[in-house]
């Protein structure tokens, strides 16, 4: 597995923040675990830490959890890929410790996470970065040019064959079949759909008329399935179909789209998605320890991917005992740090945080308490 070229000692080495055991957020019902062993800096590490959500974060989720448990053999991590909506509902009702989440919390949800996260609430932590692909099964055709009016087209189903005149002026010298386009989305609640519906909704809003969200709008027909392997599965047993997903799950299996900035067309990769996250802004009116991000769907720097996902860990401020708080700092810490990102990067694709980034996830990190 890849996340073995970091090494054990780097991992024990971000990870000597330790902890002594877990117990579930608000509740603290953890499940038991093996004898702790000591980590290099004499803590002893043990129980088992339980996250729900972003299925696009599973293949980083595999890294993390391998060199987690390598470093501190009395611990682990549990994680279950039920989507981002179902993650947000797991930190709110207290059934998980912390959420992988492709879209932060409403403020609704930041309120309402006060009842188990304690005054404070709950705060988004950005972990993961990855461009969402526009992925299709063509057959002979692996890369096609699209601007986001004629992806909006497709998606709501006005663009129904992959001849169609709007996709062949962009794309000369691409022979393009008499093949029927079939749109798949996600039929579960899903940050990947909210951030893909908010670029659809921002940089195309005559055709995309409806608002971002999570849930794909019911009132637009065609195929559905759920999580991102779910969908890229239809795709690939479908000639003709194309979907939205993380670009970790896609590659190598189907084609996908440069999507056009500017004057120019941008082709699908992590650098390019961490450019469009540097160029974002802080959501505003969000607590001290909130990272949550605003991004920019109509940059017309040509060096950034604007279909773009920021995911994050949704974390408690607060959690009821100390045991908790440690081990949720000890795992957090290690995501963060260079060796978490390098792993997630190897094994995701994904883009590292940047140092700026970075910083201030750690600070972020360093905050999480117990009640006294």
């Amino acid at each position: 597995m890849k996340v073995t070229r970091f090494g054990r000692n780097a991992a024990i080495a971000v990870l000597a923040v330790g902890a002594l055991a877990l117990t579930a957020c608000g509740s603290d019902n953890a499940t038991s675990a093996p004898a702790a062993t000591q980590s290099a800096a004499g803590v002893k590490v043990t129980g088992t830490l339980t996250g729900i959500g972003s299925s696009a974060q599973g293949a980083a989720m595999d890294a993390w959890k391998t060199a987690f448990a390598s470093a501190n053999s009395g611990a682990s991590v549990q994680y279950s890929p039920d989507g981002s909506g179902a993650g947000r509902k797991a930190i709110l009702d207290g059934s998980a410790q912390f959420a992988g989440s492709d879209a932060f919390l409403t403020d609704a949800e930041l309120a309402s996470s006060k009842t188990k996260c304690g005054t404070d609430g709950a705060i988004n932590i950005p972990v993961y970065i990855s461009p969402i692909a526009v992925a299709f099964n063509i057959p002979n055709v692996k890369d096609l040019k699209l601007d986001a009016t004629t992806v909006a087209k497709i998606f709501r189903g006005q663009i129904t064959n992959w001849n169609d005149p709007a996709i062949a002026a962009m794309n000369a010298g691409v022979t393009l079949p008499d093949l029927k386009v079939t749109p798949v989305n996600r039929s579960d609640d899903s940050g990947t759909t909210q951030n893909f519906t908010d670029y659809l909704a921002s940089a195309a809003p005559s055709v995309w008329t409806d608002k971002a969200a999570g849930l794909w709008p019911a009132s637009l027909k065609g195929e559905n399935a759920k999580g991102t392997s779910g969908v890229v599965k239809t795709v690939t047993d479908t000639p003709g179909a194309v979907t939205y997903a993380d670009d970790s799950a896609v590659s190598g299996k189907l084609g996908t789209a440069q999507i056009k900035v500017g004057s120019d067309f941008v082709k699908i990769s992590a650098g390019a998605a961490a450019k469009a996250v540097e160029l974002g802004k802080p959501v505003a009116g969000r607590p001290a320890g909130d990272l949550s991000i605003k991004l920019d769907r109509t940059l017309t720097d040509s060096s950034a991917y604007p279909v773009v996902l920021v995911s994050y860990h949704v974390v408690c401020t607060t959690y009821d005992k100390k045991e908790t708080a440690d081990l949720v700092k000890a795992f957090e810490s290690y995501v963060v740090s260079d060796a978490g990102q390098q792993a997630a990067a190897g094994s995701a694709k994904s883009a590292p945080l940047s140092k700026a980034l970075q910083d201030k996830a750690k600070a972020a990190v360093d905050s999480i308490k117990a009640k006294a």
